[in-house]
Parts: structure tokens; sequence; C-alpha cells
């Protein structure tokens, strides 16, 4: 038995480790944390408009990100822009603990989406070449795993300086330093001891991959990607706007990276089993339930369930869609992955603003989570209509 050195830069094991800290420094400082500090920034210095546009651009910056990083073939090159996201996520993020100026801040989150970019979209490629295994579906089921870690650990870290009697742009501060001391790691552990020389096979970009269940993914996924950023954008200021639960939102984040752990590695399994359209279905019938509750009910238990619900199905949707597009694709996944990343990053960035719009309209969130609900849902019918496509052939 090959013995476990967590300082070995060959070792799956603290390759994963490092891939899940890498998580919590991209999605988690640079991104998810925001979330969990928005009902008290907008106590003391957002109002919601403002908070929705920041939410926009972030998501616009990892769009143009993810796009970018699909066009890096070098892995040499892929070590220096992932180094210099890790970089970027914690300046950032040190940026909103150390100013309140609106142009900085509009500035700011842009070039945070695109670091998480680098972090999240790089990283996984340079943890898939690193990994040292013939089916690698499982490892990376635990790397994706980070981001319910990600969730899980910032919100703790904000909820202790929070509790300590620091405020929100101590949290920031606070993560910042945390951010910086973990980095050491997978700057270490994700890069190689020489250059890598790689040959690149370039395959021809045909347009006949674009199928019709290809085209019906890819707008499904689109609305996907605005069931994601409603709820991972506003989900702890919609849970406080309830009657009887204002400071209850924390905790319901508290569940959403809970939850958010386990589930990619349960949506790939039972994907193995079920197959993946059946187990996308299954994941967004329950994200829709999710979406819903908190304009049903004002009931803890089960405001603290859509939380839940949430973080149950946004990690694994991720992973049953692109895991579905590259088998799809083939040998030549950059168009497809290009075309499925730019329709969820377009939902992301277009959803909070119709929340905001809709928010004000009606002062409450209920008309943004309706039709959010009802955009999912025609995603359902979409992959329905895929689903008897792929039986008549």
């Amino acid at each position: 038995m090959r013995k476990i050195s967590l300082l070995d830069r060959e070792n799956n094991a603290a390759i994963l480790l490092a891939g899940i800290i890498t998580l919590i420094i991209g999605m988690g400082v640079s991104r998810f944390v925001f979330t969990s500090l928005l009902p008290f920034m907008l106590d003391d210095f957002l109002d919601l408009t403002f908070a929705a546009i920041l939410a926009s651009l972030n998501f616009a910056g990892y769009l143009s990100g993810s796009i970018f990083a699909i066009f890096i073939k070098d892995i040499n090159t892929k070590i220096k822009y992932f180094r210099l996201g890790i970089l970027l996520c914690i300046l950032t993020t040190f940026i909103l603990a150390t100013t309140t100026n609106e142009s900085i801040w509009l500035i700011s989150r842009i070039i945070a989406g695109f670091a998480t970019a680098m972090t999240m979209v790089v990283g996984s490629a340079i943890i898939m070449i690193k990994l040292n295994l013939t089916d690698k579906t499982k490892a990376m089921g635990i790397y994706f795993s980070g981001i319910g870690f990600s969730i899980l650990v910032t919100d703790i870290i904000s909820r202790i300086v929070h509790m300590s009697g620091g405020n929100w742009q101590d949290s920031w501060l606070v993560l910042t330093i945390f951010g910086l001391i973990i980095s050491f790691y997978p700057l270490y552990i994700l890069s190689f001891n020489q250059n890598i020389k790689q040959t690149t096979i370039k395959h021809k970009i045909s347009k006949s991959v674009f199928s019709p269940f290809v085209i019906i993914l890819i707008c499904a996924y689109f609305t996907e990607g605005v069931g994601f950023v409603v709820q991972g954008t506003f989900l702890p200021d919609i849970i406080n706007s309830l009657e009887g639960l204002n400071g209850y939102g924390s905790f319901t984040w508290l569940f959403v990276g809970i939850a958010g752990i386990p589930s990619c590695i349960i949506c790939m399994r039972l994907a193995v089993k079920y197959g993946s359209i059946n187990i996308i279905i299954v994941a967004m019938t329950i994200q829709v339930i999710g979406i819903l509750i908190p304009t049903l009910s004002t009931n803890i238990f089960l405001n603290l369930l859509s939380g839940f619900l949430y973080g149950g199905t946004f990690v694994g949707l991720i992973a049953l869609f692109m895991n579905l597009g590259g088998k799809l694709a083939g040998k030549n996944p950059v168009l497809l992955m290009g075309a499925l990343t730019t329709a969820y990053g377009i939902g992301q960035v277009v959803a909070p603003l119709y929340t905001v719009i809709l928010t004000e309209y009606s002062g409450n969130y209920n008309y943004a989570l309706y039709l959010t609900a009802l955009i999912v849902f025609g995603g359902i019918l979409m992959l329905f209509f895929a689903n008897n496509i792929i039986k008549n052939k």
C-alpha cells in the first residue's frame, strides 16, 4: 500500500485536499460568503439594487473567465492563471474589507468573478491531469464536495466574527487572512516539479455536435443557471424578510453548505444507475419545491428545508450537466462546453436583475421566486421532451 503523504504533489489524497481548499478560497471566500454577509451589508451599506448589480457583474466576470479558461491549452499556462486566480480572490476580498467606494466594489466583483473561474475551471483541469487514477469520476465527485465545504466553512467563520462583536468588514478581513494562509497548500500541491511538455491534439470543430437533444440540454442549463443564482445570492435575505424569521437566514445558508457537501457524489452515483437525464429532472424538481417554500410558508423548519434542498441539488446539477455534456462532445469538448457554460452564465447574470426589479415592485421576494420556479420548471419540461427524443431513436 502506498503511504499517504499530504505533502506529496503526486499523492491523490493531497491533490483532492488541495482542490477542496482551492474551492474554499475561490468559491467560498471570493463568492459565496457574499451571500452569507448580504443581510448585514444591506443593513449598513448596500441597497438591494446595488447588491443585485454586484452579483450580476460577479457572474459576468465568472462567465468571461470560464469561456477564457476553455481555450487555455497548455498545462503550464493553466498553472500560471490558476495561481493568478488565487491571488486575485484574496486581493478582491481584502478590497471589500477596506473600502466602501462603490466604483471600486463594482470593479472588484468583476475581477473576483474572473478569479473564481480561474480557480474553479482551470483548477479542475489541473486536478484532472494530476490525479493518478484510471476512472476519475468518483474522485472528482469528492473534489466538487468542496463547493459545499466552501459555503459551510466561510459561513462559520463569518458567524464567529459576528458573534465576537465584529461587523461585516471585519468578516471580510478575517476571511482575507484565512484565504491567504490556506492558499499556500494548493499553490504548492497543484503544480509540477518542472515544465510539462504537452502535445496539443487539435480536433476539427464541427457544428454537428449541436443536435436537437444538445440544443435542448443547453437551454435547460440556462434555466438551471437562473435557478442556482437567485437563492445563491439572496436566500438569507429572503428568509429574513419572512414574518417571524428575521435572523434565521444565516442558519438556512448553513444548511445549504451542509447539504452541498455530499450532493455531487450522490447525484453522480444515481446518474450511473438511473441515467443522467432522469436524475437531472428529479434534482431540478426538488429545486423548484425548495424555491417555492418561502412563498408558501413562514414555518422555520420548512424554510430550513428550503436551504437544504437548494444545497442538495445545485452542486450535483452542475456536475450532472457538465459530465453529460462531456460525454456527448466526445473528443471535441471545447465548443459544447463553451455553449453550456455560456448558457448557464447568462442565466446567472440575468436572474439577480429581474429579482430586484420584481422585489422592489411588490415589496417582497414572492414574484421573483414564482418566476424563477417557472423558468426552472420550463427546463424540466424541455428535458422530458429531450428524453423522448432519445427513446424514439
